[in-house]
């Protein structure tokens, strides 16, 4: 059984299409790094899956179940985590926030959230940062403390919009180096705009420009990004692949 089904979507914005037609099938144990052009819904794609949006026309299962049914299986990361760093709030505060149920109470009693929180922040290697304030952390730091907030509920399926930005290189690595342990235990969709990782981590790619592409194998071509990309891949091949990293076997292919 899948563990997202997305079956002849479409969703529009003040009028305008954002996505047509797309068709998804995620097998449970997944890595998908979700690429495509600025605009082309990769984002509105993932608040569909988690069931902030409704299409227009199909519809959207999670675990078998309606988006909305099934949020307790779904930890989400956003691309932009609103928080005041000036705020004396700690990492295990922030991953307490996780714990939170839709109505604003802790979903678990003191005896026992405590375990549950330091153990998402191990996962995450940041236990010895637990009582740090969120702003004395860098953006590396930060970004694992919000990840371990979205896994503090245990989920099924982990969502990601592009978790890498503003991070140092090293801070990128260690992150993509947990994310592939994770990946032992649950499904991961990740939006990026970094091709490296891409090639290097994930196990397979959608390509999402108003409609989907899915290829089941990690490996990025010329040819993918011409059909997803508006412009003109004499700009970009080989130029630009070889700057992210993408290996020189796939250009010589093309």
């Amino acid at each position: 059984m899948s563990i997202i089904e997305v079956h002849n979507l479409d969703f529009s914005y003040n009028g305008e299409t954002v996505l047509q037609d797309v068709n998804l099938a995620v097998a449970p144990q997944d890595y998908i790094a979700i690429i495509g052009p600025n605009g082309g819904g990769k984002t509105t794609l993932l608040k569909l899956i988690l069931g902030l949006l409704k299409p227009d026309r199909g519809w959207v299962r999670v675990a078998g179940k309606l988006p909305q049914k099934a949020s307790t299986s779904i930890g989400y990361v956003p691309q932009d985590v609103y928080l005041n760093t000036s705020f004396p709030v700690t990492a295990m505060d922030v991953v307490r926030m996780g714990m939170l149920d839709q109505k604003n109470r802790f979903s678990k009693q003191k005896t026992s959230w405590r375990k549950e929180v330091m153990a998402a922040l191990e996962r995450m290697e940041m236990a010895a940062l637990a009582q740090e304030k969120i702003g004395m952390l860098s953006g590396g730091q930060r970004q694992r403390v919000f990840i371990a907030r979205a896994l503090v509920t245990k989920p099924k399926l982990l969502l990601l919009d592009e978790p890498t930005a503003s991070i140092d290189t090293k801070g990128q690595m260690d992150l993509y180096r947990i994310l592939k342990e994770l990946n032992g235990e649950m499904t991961i969709l990740m939006v990026s705009h970094d091709l490296m990782a891409i090639s290097s981590h994930v196990k397979s790619v959608a390509c999402v420009n108003k409609d989907l592409h899915y290829h089941d194998q990690a490996e990025i071509t010329c040819d993918m990004l011409e059909t997803m990309y508006p412009y003109s891949m004499e700009d970009v091949c080989p130029v630009e692949l070889v700057a992210h990293g993408i290996p020189h076997r796939v250009l010589q292919d093309h």
